[in-house]
């Protein structure tokens, strides 16, 4: 399975960045093909003027198109992701998530910007066509701590939730979105009736037959005429 991993945040180093490498390690470990869009690497101008036949942008739209799976990780700021993001998924054409799987994670200073996952992003990652978007991940700054070294630590608790939802990810990943049903003539399904009919007459039909026939017709006559 193929996923990508976009950063939707303006800086280099951060705790949606540190959340999104977490949840990539645990998916390289499950054999998953990684790409990633940095989107603080793309054009700012060629995104700010929507200009999408830029290399930067262009390439990332096509890497989104190759995913079977997206992993999107933004900072929540005054409640909402980011604008880097926002300016990002404007530029994608209205089914670019179309048949793949979407694992939405933030980052925020506090609990009180949990909602900005379900009441923000979600509702632009179902207009994209996203064919299951799991449940997000949303920690805090307690929960992703920075260490003397300078690197970012994903507490125990938010580690397990990665694992799950990773877990989750691989599991439907496995499952190839539905093609719908073949047409079938009507004839062909006369003939799925009456094979069935040989297989459960006794369980199912041998009933019906004998109800219909109190009510004046046969069932033979009116589903199976050439069978019985």
């Amino acid at each position: 399975m193929t996923v990508l991993l976009i950063a939707g945040s303006p800086s280099e180093r951060s705790r949606s960045a540190a959340l999104l490498d977490a949840a990539g390690q645990r998916l390289a470990g499950r054999g998953a093909h990684l790409d990633q869009v940095h989107i603080r690497d793309l054009s700012p101008q060629a995104l700010l003027l929507a200009d999408v036949t830029h290399r930067s942008v262009s390439q990332a739209i096509d890497q989104v198109a190759r995913a079977q799976a997206i992993v999107v990780a933004t900072p929540v700021y005054k409640a909402a992701y980011s604008g880097f993001l926002k300016v990002f998924l404007d530029l994608l054409p209205q089914s670019a998530f179309k048949d793949k799987l979407v694992l939405p994670l933030a980052t925020g200073g506090s609990p009180h910007h949990m909602l900005a996952l379900d009441y923000a992003l979600r509702p632009v990652l179902q207009s994209l066509g996203a064919r299951h978007i799991l449940p997000g991940i949303y920690a805090t700054e307690a929960q992703i701590t920075l260490t003397p070294e300078g690197a970012y630590n994903v507490n125990a608790d938010i580690a397990l939730r990665l694992d799950d939802a990773v877990s989750a990810l691989a599991a439907a990943g496995l499952r190839s979105p539905a093609s719908g049903f073949e047409q079938i003539h009507f004839s062909r399904m006369r003939c799925s009736v009456c094979h069935a009919g040989v297989l459960h007459r006794n369980r199912f039909l041998r009933p019906c037959e004998q109800a219909l026939s109190r009510a004046g017709r046969s069932f033979a006559s009116v589903f199976c005429p050439n069978r019985f």
